[in-house]
Order: structure tokens, then C-alpha cells, then sequence
């Protein structure tokens, strides 16, 4: 079976689906190799504008697998022969890439989160630029319940930014789950659907993507991803102004007064 299915959905909108629904979609190393290609791909591929992220079954993913019996050295690149000391830390590694690779892609990827979100699969959602929820999707940062600490691959730095401080540190130090209602409360995700939409509405939501200049997408991304560290106003401010002036000379603004003036959808320059 293969762990990561792609299929494009409709034209140049991409679905990624993880695919170890027995398992509820629980992170092996062939879960997490096949993510790191698909996402860092991407960022190649002239043929997608938008990702939807969503698991297969029950689950959008439990995290990882703690049952895994291939999981030893040899199994994460470069591993071979490892003590379980630098494999352990490999395999951390190997993780954060994951993270890494979803966070940085340039095409926006929303994560349709069908189920169970959970330790690592919390984190993979919210590496993601937007978030909609089943009504039956719940979201745990259950890392705390490990033993280990509750920072985990991103969880420490993406939920107090979607969430606000007090809001995430109540979750990751009691690991408590919460529901699709009381995550969309929390600003977690930004809406909550009936199950049998939920891949309708992440259409939709693409589709409405889609529709804007490839150029003010992915610098309305890059602009976001930046400016969500900015030191001040300023810093952010000249970001943007960069922005703008780069796209004035894109031919979109000229394109979408025309279309303005003519009634009619505008017809986006590519890249």
C-alpha cells in the first residue's frame, strides 16, 4: 500500500493524502520520506497552484507510530549503523524536515483534517496556511503524555501564534483533546464543516485561490510567512512595499482594472 496518495483534484489544485487508515495515518518513516519528496516537489512544479492535505479513513493522523517494527537504524537516510543515540536524533530530525518541508512550500496548502489530529499530525495541520475541520476532527497536543517534553516538531512555535500564549500552554501541558468547536474558538482552525463536505469545502476554498494571480498568491504567502516574525511595523511595512512595486511590473494590476472595466474574469499572466 502506498503511505501518501496524490491525485490533482481539479486543474492545478493538488491533493495529498496520507494513507494508513488501519493506523489511523500514524507517521512512519515512509510516511514522513514520501511527505518530505511530495512537499519539497512542489516547490518545482509549475503545474500546481494549490495542495489540499487531508488523511484517508477515520484519521488525519495520530502522530507518530510508536508501534513502528521497521523503525531502527537504517531506516531514516544516513542511519546506517547508528547508535540508537544518533538515530533517535536522526530520526527527530527527519521529522522536523516534514515540518519544514510543508511550512516552506510556496504553493498554499490547506489541510482538510477529516479526524484525529494529534501529536505530529497536529503539527503537520498547523504547518499548513489554512485549516478546516470535520465536525467529528479532533486536535490534541498530546506530546506531554510521551514523558517527554510537550515542544514538539513546530507545536511550540506554531500554536501559540495560531492560538495565543495562554491558550497553548493550558494544551500542551495537560495533552488534553479538544474538539473541531473548541479548536475553531481558539482560532485553531477557521471553520468547521459537516463531514461529507469537508473535501467540498476545501475545493471550494482552493478554487477561490486559484482564481488570483499566480504572483499576488505566492507573494501574499511569502509575505505572511515573513512579516509573522517582523520585528516591528516597519520591518513588515517594507516588505510589503517590496512586494508591491515587484507586482506593478507583473502586469496583473493592468489585467485586473481591464477585466474590471470589461465585466469579465481576469486572464492571469503565469509566471
Amino acid at each position: 500500500m502506498t503511505a501518501v496518495l496524490t491525485r490533482e483534484l481539479d486543474h492545478e489544485i493538488l491533493e495529498v493524502k496520507l494513507n494508513r487508515p488501519d493506523r489511523f495515518n500514524a507517521l512512519n518513516e515512509e510516511v514522513i520520506g514520501s511527505m518530505i519528496d511530495i512537499f519539497k516537489g512542489l516547490n518545482r512544479d509549475r503545474n500546481t497552484r494549490v495542495v489540499i492535505l487531508t488523511g484517508e479513513g477515520r484519521g488525519f493522523c495520530s502522530g507518530a507510530d510508536l508501534r513502528a517494527e521497521d523503525s531502527q537504524a537504517g531506516s531514516v537516510p544516513g542511519t546506517e549503523g547508528m547508535s540508537d543515540l544518533g538515530y533517535v536524533y536522526k530520526y527527530q530530525e527527519y521529522l522536523a524536515e516534514m515540518i519544514l518541508a510543508i511550512h516552506d512550500c510556496d504553493k498554499p496548502v490547506i489541510a482538510a483534517v477529516n479526524g484525529a489530529a494529534a501529536g505530529g499530525g497536529l503539527s503537520i495541520a498547523a504547518a499548513c496556511d489554512i485549516r478546516i475541520g470535520s465536525e467529528k476532527s479532533k486536535y490534541g497536543a498530546v506530546y506531554i503524555k510521551t514523558g517527554l517534553s510537550g515542544c514538539d516538531v513546530g507545536s511550540s512555535y506554531f500554536l501559540p501564534r495560531l492560538m495565543g500564549l495562554s491558550a497553548a500552554t493550558e494544551l500542551m501541558l495537560t495533552g488534553r483533546v479538544i474538539d473541531a468547536h473548541e479548536a475553531q474558538q481558539l482560532g485553531l482552525i477557521s471553520r468547521v464543516v459537516a463531514p461529507e463536505s469537508l473535501l467540498d469545502e476545501a475545493l471550494a476554498t482552493a478554487k477561490e485561490i486559484r482564481s488570483n494571480s499566480e504572483y499576488g498568491v505566492w507573494m501574499t504567502r511569502k509575505g505572511l510567512r515573513t512579516n509573522l516574525d517582523a520585528p516591528s511595523l516597519r520591518h513588515a511595512m517594507e516588505v510589503e512595499n517590496r512586494q508591491q512595486v515587484l507586482g506593478y511590473f507583473s502586469g496583473c494590476m493592468e489585467e485586473a482594472m481591464a477585466s474590471f472595466q470589461e465585466r469579465r474574469p481576469p486572464q492571469w499572466k503565469k509566471l
